[in-house]
Order: structure tokens, then sequence, then C-alpha cells
């Protein structure tokens, strides 16, 4: 009788535990894909540029990305649900922040908050997960996890498209505080449980500040190329990061142990599969949104009606994609999925001012299978190729390698509406030089891909 009331426990135990790390998956996404078709009420509201509305989108990405490592290694030691509901709070207290902004600076530098409290969840959510869920069962656990994210990003454009027409972009950060609320209620009330197997562990403070300082130097000057600036921005980040390797191979403790990386194939071609997967396909909803809404003519709602056909393929596929990755190989699995996106996007290479909507729709189609068939079982590969106490690290891996692959997709952006368009507002006469920069950030993405089904192929079996 006691071990029928134990595997009751346990099975409730771990919905709980999926529906409150799934609730949490939910709200960044959801808030990037709104935020993305709202950057036109968002720069006539604040009297913005295209490149200052590419930093609010940039900004959230680009601090996400600085603090995922060192948060991910700071759950394994202090607890993993502490750094995680911390971080439900901070994004909650963020969306008030920004509903109240009042110019791009304080914009910006709230997104930065909002960002480093993605940073708190995603560092954390997939290690949960992986102590929680067996080698078994994992890959449908990560499956319905990712979903979750899908279906934010399904969802975002829908009802973001919706508040920003009929209450203002303002709305769509109102709309997420009593969600974020519920998340930290629901963390407090069904998980009692706590996980730190490194709790014994010092936290490495220098090697989080070098790689901080080092990641900021090598994506801000990304962003920031071909300027002077961007050379010596990306310059600095490279030596920090040497210094960063140095230093970490030395200390017993570190935030990040290479060793990961040098030793273990599959963790390694993995994440790099990650990193060129998310630099080839993040800024595609950036080009498109704008791209509906300035030359096709569209209001936030309609763009977000179309776009909505990627995500919908990514939510449908992701549950499938990772049971699949339980039985089979998931390097295999996650390179169809490559092959999928790197087809849409050679696709995508040829749109032109006049191509027929349906087309739009079928492409962004493409690329959602591919995202969807690639996602749970790539996370999957990495989250079971490690020991207990690294699985903080390796979620944080995850989630740094999709920040750095959006801001790298962004900074490739940035940088090409900065060559062909400048500093200017997007208007009737610079459409042809926005078009000429979309298509040959498409070219560039499409090229990435292909080398991702490489990266992707190379690791061993499981």
């Amino acid at each position: 009788m006691h071990e029928t009331t134990e595997v009751i426990t346990d099975k409730a135990f771990k919905r709980s535990v999926l529906a409150v790390t799934a609730f949490a998956a939910y709200l960044t996404p959801f808030l990037g894909s709104a935020v993305n078709l709202a950057l036109p009420s968002i720069g006539k509201d604040l009297n913005a540029s295209a490149l200052g509305l590419g930093w609010i989108t940039s900004s959230f990405i680009l601090s996400s990305a600085v603090f995922l490592l060192p948060f991910g290694r700071l759950a394994d030691i202090a607890g993993r649900k502490k750094v995680f509901t911390a971080g439900l709070a901070l994004f909650t207290l963020s969306a008030i922040l920004i509903a109240l902004a009042r110019d791009m600076a304080s914009m910006i530098a709230f997104r930065i908050i909002q960002g480093i409290a993605g940073a708190m969840i995603f560092g954390t959510s997939m290690a949960i997960i992986t102590s929680v869920f067996p080698a078994g069962e994992r890959g449908r656990a990560l499956g319905i996890n990712v979903t979750a994210v899908y279906l934010g990003l399904s969802t975002g454009p829908i009802i973001g498209g919706l508040l920003t027409r009929y209450f203002g972009w303002r709305s769509l950060f109102v709309f997420l505080i009593p969600f974020g609320i519920a998340a930290i209620i629901l963390v407090t009330t069904q998980i009692k449980k706590e996980w730190a197997e490194s709790q014994n562990e010092k936290f490495d403070l220098t090697g989080s500040l070098l790689y901080g300082l080092a990641l900021f130097g090598l994506m801000f000057g990304f962003s920031k190329l071909p300027s002077a600036a961007g050379w010596i921005f990306l310059a600095s980040g490279t030596f920090l990061g040497t210094i960063f390797v140095i230093f970490e191979r030395k200390t017993k403790n570190p935030v990040f142990d290479i060793r990961l990386i040098l030793r273990n194939r599959i963790f390694a071609f993995s994440g790099m599969a990650a990193l060129i997967n998310y630099s080839a396909t993040s800024a595609v909803g950036f080009f498109v949104s704008l791209y509906l809404q300035y030359l096709k003519g569209f209001d936030a709602r309609e763009a977000g009606l179309i776009m909505i056909s990627q995500p919908i393929a990514m939510t449908l596929l992701s549950p499938v994609a990772g049971r699949l990755s339980d039985k089979h190989d998931p390097g295999k699995i996650a390179s169809v999925g490559m092959g999928f996106t790197a087809a849409g996007l050679i696709a995508l290479c040829f749109l032109t001012p006049d191509t027929p909507i349906s087309t739009i729709v079928i492409l962004l189609t493409v690329l959602g299978i591919g995202f969807g068939l690639f996602s749970s079982p790539n996370s999957n590969a990495i989250m079971s190729s490690v020991e207990k106490r690294y699985l903080g690290v390796a979620s944080g891996v995850v989630g740094t390698m999709r920040m750095v692959g959006q801001m790298f997709s962004m900074g490739i952006a940035m940088m090409l509406i900065s060559l062909f368009i400048g500093n200017q507002t997007i208007n009737p006469a610079t459409h042809t030089g926005f078009i000429s920069g979309m298509k040959t950030g498409f070219v560039i993405f499409a090229a990435l891909s292909l080398l991702g089904i490489f990266a992707s192929l190379a690791r061993n079996r499981r």
C-alpha cells in the first residue's frame, strides 16, 4: 500500500514540475514574438530608428546570454528552485517597469533587467526537468517543455497583435504580470524539493566576470560591425575569452568546466549545432514582421496571424521529436530538422515585395518543421551527456547557445540594416534597401544552416 502511494506521489510531483517549468518556458517566447510585432508601434511612440528597434530585442538577448552560464552554475551550488523562483519574481517586476517606460533609454535598461531574469529561468528549468525525469522519460518531458516555448511563440503574435492594436504596446507587459505571479505561487506551493548537487563547492566569481565581459565584447562588437568600435570590442572579447579558458583550466571549481567540451564529443557538437541553428533562424521573425507591416501594409494583428504558421508547426512536432529521441539517436533526428530549416531559408532568399502570402506561410511552416524536429532531440542529447552535478551548467549552456545564436542572428540583421538603410526609419524611400538587406540576411542564414547539418551529424551515437 505504501509503495502505491509513493508511486502516485512521485507521478503527481513530476506533473507539478513539468507544469511549472512549462508555464515559465511559455512566458519569455510569448513576449519575444509579441514584441517583434509591436516594434513599429513602440518605434512610433518612443521615436525610435530602425537600429533602435533592433536594440529593444538585442538588449534582452545580450543580457540573458551573459548571465545564463553563471546562473546555471550558481543554481547547482545554491539550489535550482531558489534561482528559478527569483528569476520569475524579477521577470514580473521588469514587466511592470517596461510598461511604465517613457523613453528608449529606460526601455532598453528595463529590457536588460528582463534579460537577466530570463537567464535565471532558462539557466535552471532544463536542469530541474533532467533532475526529476530519468533517461527513458526525459526526451518526452523536454519535448513538452519545448512545446510550451513554441506555444508562446504561436500565441504571441495573435494575443500580442490584438493587445497592441486595441490597447497599445504597453498592454503586452501588463498582460504578463498576473501570469508571472501565478507561476511564482505554483513553484512555492507545488514544488517543495530543492536540487543542489554542488552545494559544497565555491562559486567562481572571477571566472564569471571574465566570461561575462568576454561574451559581451564578442556579441556587442559583432552587432557594431563594420565600425571601428565593433572591431575593438570584438578583439577585446576574443582576448578576454582566451584568458577565461586559461583561468578555468586552472580553477578548482570553475563556472564552466572546459573538459566538458574537450572530452565530451556529444556535448561539444550538440552545443555547436544549437549555436548554428539559432544563429541561422532567430532574426527571421524580425525581418518577416517588418516586411509584412512596412512593405505588405498589414497591421500587427494580421501580420501575427500570417507568422503563426511557423510556431504552430514547432508546437505540434516538438513532443513527437522528444519522444523519438528517447528511443532513437537524437543526433540523426536533429540533423533531419536542420535539413528542413536549410531548405526553408534557401527558399526565403527569393522573397520579393510581390511574393504571395500563401508562399510565405508555406516557407514559415517548413522552418517550423525544421525547428520542431531539431530542438527537443538536441537538448536531450546535451542534457543526457553530463553528470548530475553539471546539470545546471548544461542547462545554462543550452540557454547560452540559444541566446548567443539569437544575438549573432540579430547582429547580422542590424549590421545589414546599417549597411543598406543606415540610421533611418523604414519608409517607401528605404524599401529597396530593406529588401536587399533582408535577402542578404537569408543567404547568410541559409549558408549557416547547411554548416549546421554537418555539426549535428558529427556527434557520436548516444
